[in-house]
């Protein structure tokens, strides 16, 4: 195992404890985000060009992009349950 492939499984193992204790949903998206980023370095670094590429549209673009859309259709509801209990 080369250094760069180590330092790969250590960020890749730091990265996603950190996605896991990032509390907020918002910042818990952006935090996953980077996360995908440093799987994508750890697929380089194993000779799996067409995973990382694959990797990085899917987690660093598409999946942050579907949880943001989420989360506002929740707050969007949530306001309407809101409103209606006002009433």
């Amino acid at each position: 195992m080369s250094a760069l492939q180590f330092v790969g499984l250590v960020a890749v193992a730091l990265g996603g404890a950190a996605v896991v204790f990032t509390g907020e949903a918002l910042r818990q998206t952006m935090v996953l985000g980077v996360y995908g980023i440093t799987l994508t370095f750890l697929f380089f670094t194993f000779q799996a060009p067409d995973v990382a590429l694959s990797e990085i549209v899917i987690t660093s673009v598409g999946l942050p992009l579907i949880i943001l859309a989420a989360l506002r259709k929740i707050r969007q509801q949530e306001r309407r349950e809101d409103e209606e209990s006002d009433e």
